[in-house]
Parts: C-alpha cells; structure tokens; sequence
C-alpha cells in the first residue's frame, strides 16, 4: 500500500465499488466531491478571526428564521459549487436555502440527490468550539432521472432508510470525516500537509451501555414526563433505580456530540417539547436527524424520536424538525419504553414527593 501504509478515502471507495462491478463510479465521484467541499471549509474555519469569517452576516435570515453566520452563507456556497458540476446530482436542497437547488443546465445532471447542513453549531464558531458538516446521499426518484425535469421539495421527501450514504465533517483539533455507505461506519482524518483524508478509525463501534447522557438541561420545564423520568433517574446516580453514576455532556454542536458519542458511547436528546407547540422538535429531519440516525444504526446505536426509529419517519415537508434521540442502544431503549408505559401518577404531597434537580 502507498504513502504510510494507510488507506485513503479514495481507495477505500474503490475496494467498496469492487463489491458492485457493474457500478459507474459516480457515486464514489460525488462523495469525493462531498470530501472536497468539507476541505475548504476546514480552511476557512481554522482561519478563524484572521480570515475574516466571523459574526453574524448583515441583514440575513434564513428559512429556519435564524440570523445567519458568515460561514454558515460561506459553507453553504462551498458545498453547492464542489458539487453542482460533476453530473452527479440531479439536485440539492440545504438548510440554508428556502427551496431546492436545481443543477444549472450548463452541466449535466445525474441520479442522486444532496442534502446537507453545511455548518452545524455554527452559533459556537465565535468561542472556538467545534462545530461541523452533515450531508446524506439519496437517489433521486425515477421520474426525475428520466425526465431530466428541475428537483422539487417532495423529490427529497424520502424515509431515512432509503439514505445511500450519509456523514458529518467535524472541525475540531484535527479535522475528521465519519462515513458510512452502508457497510458500517468509519472514520477518516485529514492530513494537512497532503490534503487527503486517511482511515483512521476503521468500523466504529457504539457501545451499548453507558453512563454519559447529553441534554440541553434548560430547557426541563418543557420536557415530557417519560423524559423527565430518564434524567432523574440518571441524576439520583447509584443510589437511585438505576444502581449508577452518570455524568451529563453538552456542547451544543450536534456533530460534536454525534462524535463523542461514537468513540465512547454516550446518549443524547434534543426531544419533543411543550416549549413551543408549532414545532414537534428542534432538529431538522432531513440535513440533522436522518443522516445522524442512519450513522448511529449502521454503528451498532439507536435512533429514535422516542416513540419511533427516526429513520422510518416519512418526511412531509423540506425543512421538517422532529425531537431526536441517540446513542447507545440500551439507553435509547429504555427511553422509547418510558415512551410506551403509562406516566407513573404524581403524589401532591410534597413530604413524599419527588425530588429532582430539575423539578418543576
């Protein structure tokens, strides 16, 4: 094997074609180009200051109706232009754009489609946090491949079980790129001086047990009682039901906590709440939670939104949210049981009520 005996992303995607003779290429293509585009944003995040990039862009909301970043609008161009002309794509749709990306017709059109947040946690780029890309591959439905008509939303409105592919770029210490194709998940990190991702982390593995959980504990005054019951219980530690400590994580950057979570296991919960009752969640189904989810099943985790895998929820419109649950598979689990069983009934008795950090 060339270079340091290491495998490149590259070649790692050639030996996963071998396995399909009859395949064209254009897939592997097309998460190169995906590759690419996570490249230049790498840059630009690690300039930081220096480069100009940070704080808000004058004047500009997006479709979620958030102030966008300087990067956020920089990442999202990145992306559409390493990947609008390989003839790959039959169209892309962003969380920073209002509707779908059609292919301009200067350059030729393909079979798959692109969904990506191209800086997720961007609100933490100004304090040095690491932050990250989230992409997922689907293929583009028949009629469109054959008609070579413009994408529409409902084009992209597929179950996260029929993703082909789906990764996150995290931009961190060192910059990784987590992959999976569908044959489990691994892990690629890239090596500045040659500007090529190299297998670092082959068949990642998510522990089914753990004693770490990651939830945004502010916002407990809203929670559902099957999720307040999981956090309390985790919270009364070893001498509570469940017989053990644990500690609580939260970075507010889900491709940092998506990551935490795959190398040691871990559960994590941004869920339904009263909080706002327009929105059945926070995350967005299509660009957070499915390529998310398919990850963590495809390394042994759980998915959820608490009731259901979130990779069997059919989308019903572009920019979707949904709450979302996952991790270790024993956790997540359990947290879909208190889901299904009756709420236990509450003593209004305060001398043998309840007690919790996070009691109403």
């Amino acid at each position: 094997m060339p270079l340091d005996q290491r495998t490149t992303l590259t070649q790692f995607l050639i030996e996963q074609r071998r396995r399909f003779p009859s395949a064209s290429g254009d897939f592997n293509a097309l998460v190169l180009d995906v590759a690419l585009a996570c490249k230049a944003i790498a840059r630009s995040v690690a300039f930081g200051a220096l480069g100009g990039v940070l704080g808000a862009q004058q004047g500009s909301i997006n479709v979620q109706g958030e102030e966008q970043k300087k990067l956020d609008v920089i990442s999202n161009e990145l992306f559409v232009r390493a990947n609008e002309w390989g003839g790959h794509l039959a169209g892309m749709a962003s969380e920073e754009m209002d509707e779908p990306y059609n292919i301009p017709s200067r350059y030729p059109r393909g079979k798959y489609l692109l969904v990506f947040d191209p800086l997720d946690g961007s609100s933490n780029i100004d304090v040095n946090v690491s932050v990250g890309s989230i992409f997922s591959i689907l293929r583009a439905p028949q009629e469109v491949i054959d008609s070579g008509r413009d994408v529409v939303a409902a084009d992209f409105l597929q179950p996260g079980c029929q993703q082909l592919a789906a990764g996150y770029a995290l931009y961190g210490p060192s910059t990784m790129l987590v992959l999976t194709v569908g044959t489990g998940v691994h892990g690629f990190t890239l090596d500045p001086n040659l500007g090529e991702f190299f297998l670092s982390h082959p068949d990642i593995r998510v522990p089914a047990d753990t004693q770490e959980f990651a939830i945004n504990a502010s916002n407990s005054r809203f929670w559902e009682p099957p999720v307040k019951r999981y956090v309390d219980e985790c919270l009364a530690g070893k001498t509570g039901p469940r017989g053990k400590d644990f500690n609580m994580r939260w970075i507010a950057s889900m491709v940092a906590e998506a990551h935490r979570i795959l190398m040691r296991g871990g559960v994590f919960l941004y869920p339904r709440d009263t909080k706002d009752p327009t929105k059945p969640g926070r995350l967005r189904l299509l660009y957070e939670a499915n390529p998310i989810g398919f990850i963590m099943e495809q390394a042994g985790g759980r998915a959820s939104t608490g009731r259901e895998p979130i990779l069997n929820v059919q989308p019903t419109s572009l920019h979707q949210r949904i709450g979302l649950v996952f991790g270790s598979k024993n956790e997540v689990e359990r947290i879909e049981r208190y889901h299904r069983e009756p709420a236990p009934l509450k003593d209004d008795n305060p001398l043998f009520g309840e007690r919790s950090l996070f009691r109403d």
